[in-house]
């Protein structure tokens, strides 16, 4: 490990990582063109010549799936804390693993510019990569969740959040951040079939004031992700965002982090795994989607592809 302070880490992330939630965003899941290996090698070289020409500030975050570290070739092509996501089955739950191979985060306060700089983005990275998956998200009521209860309470704040999201190691790659991408959809209507007091318990907290409820049952939400109660404890930074589309509504979670071991460890308890307790949650909620991705640190404004990107 190196001794940077945070603020120099800070100099070397992507902007967006840390900045505040914008008002609108679009979250973009590509995977490859199937091919042959050497194709598929090529596009990923093309792809990240052209993230590389790109200029990097709060409006956009891009994340690199083990797919494109892998093919793409540099002494880095082994990230080492890079993987794909397990698939967790526990008690009745699931949580998918459904790798991508790259993913950005557009972030805004008009969804038509959004549309815009997608296309954009997809011309520079070229045709061998394919758009998998978009999510239009959005901040509710002061940044809620559709349910009506608040998102990300227990974030860290100033320089622990720096700390629990952006590596800071000696490898190269100080200042990026490793971040896991879910798409939850909910049942509201299920949800909202409860008495408001049975929602605070599943929760954890109270919708009305976010005050933790502290005889809440051990399966409430806040009681099996506790950071601070893992052993070692399990922060990350978390910028998550509601979605709604004419096929559902949920929650987009992004969780970014120095490893995915945090987030991991909060999961593997959430489905039951730990102590066959499953988090509430999934009384009106499921994960139909789960990606891991790298987000390169940035020099000079650019995305630092050194680590995964062949020389020449």
């Amino acid at each position: 490990m190196s001794n940077r302070a945070p603020a120099d880490l800070v100099a070397l992330a992507q902007p967006g990582i840390l900045a505040a939630i914008p008002p609108v965003a679009r979250m973009v899941s590509l995977r490859l063109r199937e091919g042959s290996p050497e194709a598929r090698a090529k596009a990923v070289q093309v792809g990240l010549q052209g993230l590389a020409g790109l200029d990097v500030d709060e409006s956009l975050v891009v994340g690199l799936g083990s797919d494109v570290v892998a093919f793409g070739g540099g002494v880095g092509g082994n990230v080492a804390k890079l993987r794909a996501p397990p698939a967790l089955n526990g008690v009745g739950v699931s949580v998918p693993s459904t790798p991508q191979a790259m993913w950005w985060w557009l972030r805004g306060t008009d969804r038509g510019d959004l549309v815009r700089q997608q296309g954009a983005l997809e011309d520079a990275v070229g045709a061998g990569f394919i758009v998998a998956d978009v999510a239009d998200t959005f901040i509710h009521d002061g940044g809620k969740d559709l349910s009506g209860h608040q998102d990300g309470t227990e974030n860290p704040k100033d320089d622990d959040a720096v700390v629990a999201a952006l590596d800071n190691s000696d490898d190269g790659i100080a200042g990026g951040s490793f971040v896991a991408v879910q798409r939850w959809t909910h049942n509201l209507r299920a949800f909202m079939r409860h008495d408001p007091h049975t929602r605070d318990l599943m929760v954890g907290r109270r919708a009305v004031d976010d005050v933790e409820i502290d005889d809440a049952p051990p399966s409430a939400h806040v009681k099996r992700t506790a950071q601070e109660s893992f052993s070692p404890e399990a922060f990350v930074w978390r910028r998550s965002m509601p979605w709604a589309d004419g096929n559902g509504e949920g929650l987009m979670f992004v969780a970014f982090g120095k490893s995915f071991d945090a987030f991991e460890a909060q999961m593997r308890r959430m489905v039951g795994l730990d102590d066959g307790i499953v988090d509430a949650l999934f009384g009106f909620t499921r994960a139909v989607s789960s990606s891991y991705f790298f987000c390169p640190p940035v020099k000079d404004g650019k995305l630092d592809l050194r680590r995964v990107q062949a020389a020449g």
